[in-house]
């Protein structure tokens, strides 16, 4: 397991972007046949991924959680990015398409990650956060989710935010999550910008275009940095820094938080006139 230990916003205003990227930007994350995790120390967050090609890959505990098993203290939430596959819970299976999403209760003991071809393999992004009370696991299917549409075509960022881990969605302890699409045409995501000091928040790009990237903006409102990302890269987003980006191409990513409240529109606005 990775260690992150997050800047606060006076050090970052020191970092070039070597030290921005080897602290706040995850690269290289999925792996076949592996079960990859990094552990960040912000909120405890913990940023995973699944990608069995072979038998199924089962979760198991890190020494860096102090846990008889993964999930004793914890939650997850799991979307599938690739081809079709199955997690089984406890002896539960379920089946998942692409982007569908699982959400994994605190005290599950055996998690495993299975898919149904080889050859086009489920791709698992994984998101986890200590949790203080026990909620069962659940799934919803990409078909099931009802997107909200904002954004328009003159200000480049038209798209579709889907909800599947939230207050009104499937209940958690603390963790939220779903996905954002871009339409085709459309580059810009959370524009008008917002912080919110009371969740720290993770954004995973997927769906990017080879030979396209997301210009992920970031840091305190009137002192933005920018990080250069490829396809399916994480970045973690403290409670100071803002989270917004745009792309060369349309692309899809999956948001997700922890930390004092699961209120979605709980956030400080920010005004495009105001960022540096």
């Amino acid at each position: 397991m990775r260690l992150y230990q997050m800047a606060d916003s006076v050090r970052y205003g020191l970092m070039n972007t070597e030290e921005l990227r080897e602290t706040f930007l995850l690269e290289d994350l999925f792996q076949p046949d592996e079960i990859e995790f990094a552990y960040v120390d912000l909120d405890r967050t913990v940023i995973g991924s699944a990608v069995p090609t072979g038998s199924p890959l089962k979760l198991e505990t890190e020494p860096e959680l102090r846990a008889d098993y993964f999930l004793e203290r914890r939650e997850l939430g799991a979307l599938n990015i690739g081809g079709a596959g199955t997690v089984t819970v406890d002896g539960k299976t379920f089946e998942m398409d692409k982007l569908d999403c699982l959400y994994i209760g605190r005290g599950s003991k055996d998690v495993t990650f299975s898919s149904k071809d080889a050859a086009k393999p489920a791709e698992f992004y994984l998101l986890s956060y200590p949790a203080h009370a026990e909620y069962p696991t659940a799934m919803v299917k990409f078909a099931d989710l009802k997107p909200v549409e904002l954004g328009t075509v003159e200000t480049c960022n038209k798209r579709k935010i889907y909800k599947a881990i939230f207050k009104d969605g499937i209940k958690s302890c603390q963790l939220v999550m779903g996905f954002t699409m871009l339409e085709p045409g459309s580059n810009w995501n959370t524009m008008p910008p917002h912080t919110h000091m009371r969740r720290s928040e993770v954004y995973f790009y997927f769906d990017v275009d080879p030979a396209h990237r997301v210009l992920h903006l970031m840091g305190p409102p009137d002192a933005t940095s920018h990080l250069v990302m490829a396809n399916k890269e994480v970045v973690v987003s403290p409670g100071w820094s803002i989270h917004a980006g745009v792309g060369t191409k349309h692309y899809t990513f999956c948001w997700g938080m922890g930390g004092e409240n699961q209120a979605y529109d709980d956030m400080d606005g920010v005004a495009i006139a105001e960022l540096r």
